[in-house]
């Protein structure tokens, strides 16, 4: 079997010479970098709307089912039906997009750091954050959910009502603990079947020439990997084990993403799919078209769906509507990138270098901004910008002071090579 060495060797697998190291700060690079700070803006300005969305439900009881603060911390009566569109559009593929990211430099860390190095970074990267969060951010966050229907809202009741939840909240950081568990397959395989990712990354390395081929067999995969299990536990539903959460439709669909971003980054990112000049950069108005026509369709289909009854050709019609918008969503915002964000960006590089630690802190100050502003009598409109920028203000502060120290600055630091994983 062919050993981590003898595939630094080859190109693909085939013998090929392996091609030179590339310029630190090539014009992928930069855009890559400059759309990690794009999506990290993306998310925040998402849960900054989630207060506000006219679907939300009510007021949820923190203590009993159906525990819907989970997704919706708090709900304010002020509400704006421009937020659902936003937020409808971002949940379609904004998190398929951070796989994808996430997977597209994989195959050169694995092959600089060893499959045994590269867990072990991923463990300490990701693990260790991961259980910060869980342990001091998330509860942090929830006290708010807690408080506006708490009778005793006290700073001890609530940690017991906390610790008597049949689960433990984690918020957004779901995301970490997937992608240590697809980065540790990711190892896996190319530890004992090195050669399937050589396959992958031959596969991939046409789609820079044959995007559309590329595209219907991407939405071939995650359909295929996202409808049945929409269909038999809904598109809504989520499952909780300890600290463990995932939405029970959707894990297959981010592998797919994850191992496609894999792909495409085992032949380089200054070529095929994400090149400067590539397909995407060049026809982004088309994908922008595409994405909104793809995304009005799933909503239309949707919307059939929404109060039961529906017949299964529609559910499934529906489902395989998301797999489209995904796809869709994931090539306009990668492919704007490209052409006009493939320059240097002070704003963006900050924001993309702290990409990460914004991610792991920002949701506590979503939460409290939007529970300081719920009795107020302001319009949706006026306070979403108000918890947007506070959130990205305190966050940046609150990010800055924890990366002065040491172990801070190792987990969370900004990074110093131009990757583009939100966690890389």
């Amino acid at each position: 079997m062919a050993d981590t060495a003898v595939l630094q060797s080859t190109r693909f697998g085939r013998g090929e010479a392996a091609p030179p190291r590339r310029r630190a700060r090539s014009r992928a690079s930069l855009a890559l970098d400059n759309l990690r700070g794009i999506v990290i803006l993306i998310v925040l300005a998402f849960h900054s709307a989630l207060a506000y969305l006219r679907f939300a439900p009510g007021l949820s009881d923190f203590t009993s089912p159906p525990y819907s603060w989970r997704a919706f911390p708090i709900v304010d009566d002020h509400r704006f039906f421009g937020f659902d569109l936003f937020c409808a559009w971002q949940d379609v593929y904004l998190m398929a997009l951070m796989f994808f990211l996430s997977g597209l430099f994989v195959w050169p860390s694995l092959l600089r750091k060893g499959h045994f190095g590269f867990v072990r970074d991923r463990l300490l990267r990701l693990g260790v954050p991961f259980l910060f969060g869980i342990l001091v951010v998330i509860p942090i966050a929830s006290y708010p959910s807690y408080a506006v229907t708490a009778l005793d809202p006290s700073v001890p009741d609530y940690i017991d009502k906390l610790l008597a939840l049949p689960f433990w909240p984690v918020g957004p950081l779901w995301f970490l603990w997937q992608l240590v568990a697809l980065s540790v397959l990711a190892a896996a395989i190319g530890r004992f079947a090195p050669k399937a990712i050589a396959a992958l990354g031959r596969w991939s390395a046409g789609a820079g020439h044959h995007v559309g081929r590329y595209f219907v067999c991407l939405v071939a995969a995650s359909a295929l990997a996202y409808v049945p299990l929409a269909l038999a536990f809904t598109p809504w539903a989520w499952f909780n084990a300890g600290p463990f959460a995932l939405q029970l439709c959707r894990p297959l669909h981010y592998a797919v993403y994850f191992f496609a971003g894999i792909g495409v980054g085992v032949g380089g990112i200054e070529r095929g799919l994400v090149a400067p000049d590539g397909p995407l950069a060049r026809r982004w108005a088309l994908w922008l078209a595409a994405a909104l026509a793809s995304l009005a369709l799933w909503m239309g289909l949707s919307a059939l769906t929404l109060h039961g009854g529906a017949p299964l050709a529609v559910q499934a019609a529906a489902d395989f509507g998301y797999a489209l918008a995904c796809a869709c969503g994931c090539f306009f915002l990668v492919g704007v990138s490209l052409r006009f964000a493939a320059a240097p960006s002070r704003l963006l590089g900050t924001l993309g270098g702290n990409a990460y630690g914004l991610y792991l802190l920002h949701y506590v100050f979503v939460v409290w901004l939007q529970f300081a502003l719920l009795a107020l009598p302001l319009f949706a409109v006026v306070k979403w910008p108000i918890v947007f920028a506070g959130t990205l203000g305190f966050t940046l502060i609150a990010n800055a002071a924890i990366t002065r120290i040491p172990l801070g600055a190792q987990l969370i630091g900004s990074a110093r090579r131009p990757l583009a994983g939100l966690a890389s």
